[in-house]
């Protein structure tokens, strides 16, 4: 159901209340607008996500929002919702705070529901993030196994931008673990999948990442 379609509902159920003495209701129109407002506080909150990743500069509310959206679809039994609004929490620790551990909880919490939900795409998130946390924590095997089967589930869904944005990471773990030639291969791949416009925003990363790792590669 879309949000229009949400909104437009909750206006029926008013008149339906109002004009036809149905107050049962209510409590329906009360859940389709705690739905809109989840994914309307999950969705301000990716924008402010984005925003700081350009101008470094961190907005306090991204963090109400995600903790907002992740109540509503909790309570909403929203077990889809609530696993990619854990994963923005945990995301928001990690990378704007840059406190890994007040971040892993709400990363594995996502982690769980995202499966649960059968939500590829978040479980890759998830793993993405997880990865990163055990490679901050001198995990590389562990690390490398979460960006792994972040990659897998990327490519299944053909969510090449982020295929490409994984690579380099696995790069890095490569590079760490004494794999030159991987290194190169990683990253000549990861090069190819940023010619599409969509994936634009990668290239930097690969060629800072070429830079860096030269000498393994």
């Amino acid at each position: 159901m879309t949000t229009d379609t949400r909104i437009s509902k909750a206006q029926l159920h008013y008149e339906q209340a109002v004009f036809g003495g149905r107050a049962d209701v209510l409590s329906a129109a009360d859940r389709d607008l705690d739905a809109v407002e989840a994914d309307l506080a999950l969705a301000r909150g990716r924008i402010a996500h984005a925003r700081y990743l350009e101008q470094h500069v961190a907005d306090e509310r991204e963090l109400e929002l995600f903790e907002r959206a992740a109540g509503l679809y909790r309570d909403l039994g929203d077990t889809r919702g609530e696993g990619e609004a854990r994963f923005w929490i945990g995301a928001f620790h990690q990378v704007v705070r840059d406190d890994t551990p007040a971040a892993l909880p709400a990363l594995e919490r996502s982690l769980a529901l995202s499966v649960a939900a059968g939500d590829r795409l978040t479980t890759s998130y998830a793993r993405r993030h997880l990865g990163f946390a055990a490679h901050r924590a001198g995990r590389l095997n562990e690390a490398r196994t979460h960006l792994e089967e972040s990659t897998r589930l990327r490519r299944e869904l053909g969510f090449l931008p982020g295929v490409a944005a994984n690579l380099v990471g696995l790069a890095h773990l490569a590079a760490e673990q004494g794999r030159p030639e991987e290194v190169t291969a990683l990253l000549r791949e990861a090069e190819s999948l940023t010619e599409a416009p969509d994936a634009r925003g990668i290239r930097h990363w690969v060629a800072r990442a070429r830079a860096e790792l030269a000498p393994a590669g």
